[in-house]
């Protein structure tokens, strides 16, 4: 899945940036100057792009006349644009190696994982099939872009996006926010069978039965 601004036609692309620089919002009128486009076009791009939820119209400006609409990025509007997430991630692993070693680092990276999953709901499902189903869609939504799958008697989640690919190359520890945010979601332990930072073709998850710890304690992770 395409994803940021790359999803998005050179039109809508440039419309985006526009708002982006505009802190207080763009009117119509400024939007079809800066675009070279029609009040019509314009409008529809911006309809497109409300119902998507990446922006939102916004107070008007207090001028003296008539309030004119004025629109501008959505929180979620705003995240398509790039952050240097990953290179701030890095230093801070790196400075927890230097201060407290790799055994605090991972425990803390186990009950970061646990920490973000208790903001959100915990998953329920009768079947290993309904789980892994659930779970999938969990992490898809993160940007996993995971999928069920089953192996033998066992169901499973692939991911075929690590979305800390480049920071678990330099530090394996973060694969253990991976594991314990899945084990606290859905109160099963996981098992890291396949890892793509280690070569593999996916990163495979294999929910275990047996329950995992209590909900923000992590299990040590276990690999095949």
């Amino acid at each position: 899945m395409t994803q940021g601004l790359a999803q998005f036609g050179d039109t809508r692309q440039r419309l985006l940036r526009q708002l982006l620089m505009a802190r207080d919002g763009m009117g119509v009128e400024a939007l079809c100057e800066a675009l070279r486009l029609s009040h019509n076009a314009v409008r529809q791009h911006l309809t497109t792009l409300i119902v998507r939820g990446l922006v939102e119209r916004v107070q008007p400006r207090a001028t003296g006349g008539r309030p004119q609409a004025r629109y501008a990025l959505s929180a979620e509007g705003r995240e398509l644009f790039p952050r240097n997430y990953g290179a701030i991630a890095a230093a801070l692993i790196s400075q927890l190696l230097a201060r407290v070693g790799e055994a605090e680092t991972g425990a803390m990276l186990q009950e970061l994982g646990a920490t973000v999953a208790a903001t959100q709901s915990s998953l329920q499902a009768e079947s290993g099939e309904a789980l892994a189903r659930a779970l999938a869609q969990r992490l898809d939504a993160l940007g996993y872009e995971a999928v069920p799958a089953r192996h033998g008697d066992d169901w499973q989640v692939e991911a075929f996006n690590c979305v800390f690919h480049g920071l678990a190359r330099q530090h394996a520890q973060v694969c253990k926010f991976d594991i314990a945010y899945m084990e606290a979601t859905t109160g099963r332990r996981i098992q890291h069978v396949e890892c793509m930072v280690r070569g593999g073709q996916v990163c495979r998850f294999k929910l275990g039965a047996a329950p995992a710890p209590t909900r923000g304690v992590a299990a040590v992770d276990t690999r095949a």
